[in-house]
């Protein structure tokens, strides 16, 4: 009867599920797994761009994750703000439920009055560029902030820095934002110390570039505030969820928490009461002396927090980060080598200087003498079942969203120079995967695809 009770323990049954949750993925999911060259591939089957890459691990910890039922943030998240902040070097990482969120509340943060004469506030500007993905540039409009676009370099893919001093107002501008596209950083130094010069606030979008370096230095520890998307696409997944880093200064911590948890002014964690040791001790705005803290709002806020299961998934998916990496960096290689015979058809992105950049995706820039269009060449590869993708937004001004607004307000924010890199970026642009699910006969399919298309264009 003893030996009975032990094997039908709750440890025991959670035992026995998470093994069967691992055996039940080896049969299921292996195709999810890191790419090798054991995995069969021929023509007809598709090549993603990117896509979820993991093994049993990740599920039993969803699962087990699932089974404690604690649901909401809790300490699988607790966890993986600690291990993210602790690869990254940073003060504090805090988890949300998107790449997006955590842009939102980074520029969010920077409107708090808690932050007095360098506050962001309407009207203010916010440096960025033209290229790109626009949930980089909407939570500065979201914030009634004015978006200053420098354009992009088609060589690089990102801002023209020669263009900071040009977009620069006394008085008016604030902040920098800028993504680094496709992986391959900004020019960390030029825009820092253009930041360092004027006072601006840097955040830094390094959510398609986890694990790249500028001067030996990971990107997403050179600005105020950087973020992070672990969407499927991305360098890590846990589904949807991403965060944002305190790379310096710790007062961010509870302006990232309060916009992230509904605008509240009190910080303890879910489940927790009491931290500050004087719940019914505060007296803030016109409420009355004693009012419950934890129902005290000192922002306009949302809610942005994921579950603790996805944390859970995140958590083993950080230790593979480097494996990925480098996956992605020898996918990278090995397209730029195979195609290096097209170089009278296509621009490759060129690295920035100084930088060992986590490959995003490998972008082809259609030459305007190669005889053909960045939509035939899409055309093509979406025929041979080869998932490709535009630079995101491209030109993000002549998206209807950003056409329609100034449409509406011709102020609503100011472009410097003519965006034809941009431009040339919207019109010309095509990138293909190189993710850790891609094995070498897909890569070697998809070089074998560019070289047959070229020879024979439509």
């Amino acid at each position: 009867m003893a030996m009975q009770n032990i094997k039908n323990s709750p440890e025991a049954i959670k035992t026995e599920i998470l093994r069967l949750c691992r055996e039940y993925s080896a049969r299921v999911h292996g195709a999810n797994r890191p790419a090798t060259e054991e995995l069969p591939f021929e023509a007809g089957q598709t090549i993603p761009y990117a896509g979820r890459v993991f093994e049993g691990e990740e599920v039993a910890a969803a699962v087990g994750a699932a089974l404690d039922f604690w649901l909401t943030l809790g300490a699988e998240g607790e966890a993986f703000e600690k291990e993210l902040s602790g690869v990254l070097g940073v003060k504090k990482s805090l988890l949300v439920n998107s790449g997006s969120s955590a842009n939102l509340l980074a520029v969010s943060a920077l409107t708090s009055r808690k932050l007095g004469d360098r506050r962001l506030r309407p009207g203010d500007e916010v440096i960025t560029c033209a290229a790109g993905f626009p949930t980089t540039v909407a939570p500065i409009l979201q914030n009634q902030a004015v978006p200053v676009f420098l354009d992009a370099d088609p060589a690089t893919l990102n801002a023209r820095v020669e263009q900071l001093e040009e977009a620069f107002v006394e008085g008016r501008t604030k902040a920098v934002m800028m993504a680094h596209t496709l992986g391959n950083p900004f020019d960390l130094g030029a825009v820092t110390a253009f930041c360092q010069a004027h006072n601006l606030w840097l955040i830094e979008d390094n959510c398609d570039a986890l694990g790249t370096t500028y001067q030996g230095r990971l990107t997403g520890t050179f600005g105020d505030l950087s973020t992070q998307s672990f969407y499927p696409p991305h360098h890590i997944t846990m589904g949807e969820g991403g965060a944002v880093n305190i790379v310096r200064d710790m007062k961010f911590k509870v302006l990232i928490e309060s916009f992230r948890d509904w605008g509240r002014d009190c910080w303890c964690a879910s489940g927790h009461d009491n931290t500050c040791r004087k719940r019914f001790g505060w007296q803030l705005g016109e409420l009355p002396e004693g009012y419950d803290h934890k129902y005290i709002y000192s922002h306009l806020g949302y809610n942005m927090k994921p579950l603790d299961l996805q944390a859970a998934i995140g958590r083993v998916q950080l230790t593979r980060l480097p494996a990925f990496g480098a996956a992605r960096r020898k996918n990278w290689a090995a397209l730029r080598a195979g195609l290096d015979a097209l170089s009278d058809y296509f621009d490759f992105q060129i690295a920035t200087p100084a930088s060992d950049p986590s490959w995003f995706g490998f972008l082809l820039m259609v030459k305007p003498e190669a005889g053909f269009s960045r939509a035939d060449l899409s055309r093509h590869l979406d025929d041979k079942k080869i998932g490709n993708r535009a630079l995101f937004g491209g030109n993000l001004v002549r998206q209807p969203a950003f056409a329609d607004l100034r449409k509406e307000n011709p102020a609503a924010f100011r472009v410097i120079g003519d965006l034809a890199g941009a431009d040339r970026i919207m019109n010309d642009a095509v990138f293909v995967g190189v993710y850790p699910g891609l094995s070498e006969s897909m890569i070697q399919f998809t070089i074998d695809t560019l070289h047959g298309f070229v020879k024979n264009p439509p």
